[in-house]
């Protein structure tokens, strides 16, 4: 076994090129420059400026959407969800336990209590069936909607992440949450440009969240987006994000506790052109997931994970599963010295201390598949031919 895995080792080594060591490295290499210029000329670098308006406007062209909001991050486009959706002490809100801490941050900042839920190891989001058999074992209906019985809040909403870009399966998860009254909500924070059924991830529940961050495909350097199809949550949203002002001849007017969450035109700017050059990472993306499985479809010790059926995935990062979690941490200890960044995937956030008291189902599923799975590098650079 340790002849097989050094030689596993050597052969990625020698496959990822030096200048893409690093997990996800950002392609810059069209307007990024040139509009940023513009910004700082124009004196509008803050949350007033035309580069916000166009990048919410080519989004929701691009996705198919009717409106979409720009906030400062990912993490701040689901808070204004659930502000908009009044998620608060008397609710809980479910969730996959393998997921990055920031969908959990945005329900606890509502002071909501979370609900771990199983994922399904093909896809890693929320397993629609284990979902409905949890329900039923501790759902209890109360006039017009549904509470856990054992923590008698009520049973508000479900985040369903499409983790590392592949789509969960939506339209069960559509379908099991109208039946028990339970508003849904997609975090498509990692999965921009990912489709399901031909249909852009994030558009398929009322509203759905992307993320912008430098280390996604396309990066505003910060910046996350609420798209949706409603006015309501549109006007809502984008009202909250600029803490609450309202417009008219009265100035400094606010008529509600708002947020600091606004879009600046600087991250605005930089996204606008990493849109021109979206089609070029978004294959580039693809590419990678096809090099990493042909190359080392020799190995029996390593599987890279697919899309699943009837989607198309952006492949954000790379996930490479093991045979079990020895293997997994050998060769993560050797890449890393190597100079190659990789990681294990999010780590579940039962794992965490802040968040051990909250209610979940059983996650053996979730638990298997962080022990064995590590992020491989997975830069545009990869395959990516300027």
């Amino acid at each position: 076994m340790k002849k097989s895995l050094n030689k596993f080792i050597k052969y990625i080594s020698s496959l990822i090129p030096k200048k893409s060591k690093g997990l996800h490295d950002p392609y810059f290499n069209g307007n990024e420059k040139k509009y940023l210029a513009n910004c700082i000329k124009s004196g509008y670098v803050s949350s007033v400026g035309k580069y916000v308006n166009i990048f919410e406007k080519k989004v929701a062209k691009l996705t198919n959407v009717k409106f979409s909001v720009a906030t400062n991050s990912g993490t701040s486009a689901l808070h204004l969800l659930m502000k908009y959706y009044n998620v608060g002490p008397k609710d809980e809100v479910l969730l996959p336990s393998l997921t990055y801490v920031a969908t959990a941050n945005a329900i606890k900042y509502c002071n909501s209590n979370l609900n771990f839920i199983e994922i399904d190891k093909n896809n890693l989001g929320v397993c629609p069936n284990r979902l409905e058999t949890y329900l039923k074992k501790i759902a209890k209906k109360k006039k017009h909607y549904y509470i856990n019985k054992k923590s008698r809040k009520r049973l508000k909403l479900l985040i369903a992440v499409h983790l590392y870009g592949f789509s969960c399966d939506i339209e069960k998860l559509k379908k099991v949450c109208k039946k028990y009254k339970i508003i849904l909500i997609e975090d498509a924070a990692e999965a921009f440009g990912s489709k399901f059924n031909g249909k852009y991830l994030g558009t398929f529940a009322e509203a759905g969240i992307f993320s912008f961050n430098g280390n996604k495909p396309i990066t505003c350097g910060s910046g996350g987006m609420i798209v949706t199809n409603s006015e309501k949550i549109a006007k809502k949203t984008y009202h909250l994000s600029v803490q609450a002002k309202k417009r008219g001849l009265k100035e400094h007017d606010h008529d509600e506790i708002g947020f600091n969450y606004r879009m600046s035109n600087l991250s605005a700017a930089v996204g606008c052109a990493q849109l021109e050059n979206f089609s070029k990472i978004f294959k580039a993306k693809r590419k990678n997931y096809k090099l990493y499985t042909t190359k080392l479809k020799q190995f029996s010790l390593v599987k890279i994970l697919k899309e699943p059926r009837n989607s198309i995935s952006n492949y954000w990062l790379i996930i490479a599963l093991f045979q079990n979690k020895k293997i997994k941490n050998f060769v993560f200890k050797k890449l890393r010295s190597k100079g190659f960044i990789c990681r294990s995937i999010w780590r579940p956030l039962h794992h965490l201390k802040i968040f051990q008291n909250s209610s979940r189902d059983k996650l053996s599923n979730t638990d298997e598949i962080f022990s064995k799975s590590l992020n491989l590098p997975s830069s545009p650079s990869i395959t990516l031919k300027n």
